[in-house]
């Protein structure tokens, strides 16, 4: 099976492939404070629990393939492959790896790693023009051309770091719970703050897509919007514009990857 990894800054998601179909997944907090030893701790444990898993870490395990936007983490990675899976094929995705996707930015390595692999899953998924809305750390927009190159983007602050940031700033608010309020019109300040989170980026949401959809294509109707990342629900039902949501599409890009990098038996 096919082990992939997605570091994120706030989150490390984690899915176990079975040929095309994801068997497993986990959710874990990014520390960039964890060593390469840590990790294959961390792995064996979570790993461990799957029947279809050996309990001796890399059991069962024929690939890896990983992306990050914390090079910390990358490099421990990196170690975690190389002393504890040292026979199994890996791919880490930097400068160099074969995607299928060409980059048409001012300069292309510094376009996150994540951000690349979820053009590759929206493009074999769905095709091009795209545009994959991501809610992770940051909100982040990637247009992909109806040739399917990636073209560029859009970042704007993510909802738990805005939520963040009014309960630091906002002298009589404090960190919320993001959930969905019972109205707009908040009656008190939770659901005021709530209201102004969800609906908000909602709103942000619908104004981005619908100005990058102009300028991806003549026929803005054409572009497919796919949703992904972890806060993602939050909003799904209060945009008009997203047409998918495939929680898994960064995992996905990272076995398309794979496979482009490494031939599997």
């Amino acid at each position: 099976m096919l082990l992939t990894i997605d570091v994120g800054n706030t989150h490390t998601v984690l899915g176990l492939f079975d040929g095309e179909d994801i068997v497993e997944h986990w959710r874990i907090s990014t520390d960039a404070r964890r060593t390469a030893d840590e990790l294959a701790v961390l792995l064996q444990g979570l790993m461990g629990m799957h029947p279809l898993l050996g309990e001796e870490l890399g059991d069962g395990i024929d690939g890896i393939a990983v992306c990050a936007t914390v090079p910390s983490v990358l490099h421990e990675l990196r170690e975690v492959t190389r002393r504890y899976y040292g026979d199994v094929p890996a791919v880490l995705v930097e400068p160099g790896v074969k995607t299928g996707v060409p980059i048409l930015t001012d300069n292309p390595k510094e376009v996150g790693a994540d951000r690349i692999i979820n053009a590759v899953a929206a493009v074999e998924l769905y095709g091009g023009p795209a545009i994959v809305v991501d809610f992770g750390t940051a909100t982040t927009f990637d247009a992909v051309s109806a040739r399917g190159e990636y073209i560029g983007g859009v970042i704007a602050p993510g909802i738990e770091i805005s939520v963040d940031a009014l309960g630091v700033k906002g002298a009589q608010l404090r960190k919320i719970e993001v959930a969905r309020p019972r109205s707009v019109i908040g009656k008190n300040t939770v659901e005021a703050m709530q209201s102004g989170i969800v609906y908000g980026f909602a709103g942000q949401v619908d104004g981005v897509v619908t100005r990058m959809a102009r300028e991806l294509a003549d026929d803005p109707d054409d572009v497919t919007v796919i949703a992904t990342g972890g806060l993602a629900p939050m909003v799904l039902g209060e945009s008009s514009v997203i047409d998918e949501h495939e929680p898994w599409l960064t995992l996905i890009g990272l076995r398309l990857v794979y496979d482009r990098n490494v031939s599997r038996m």
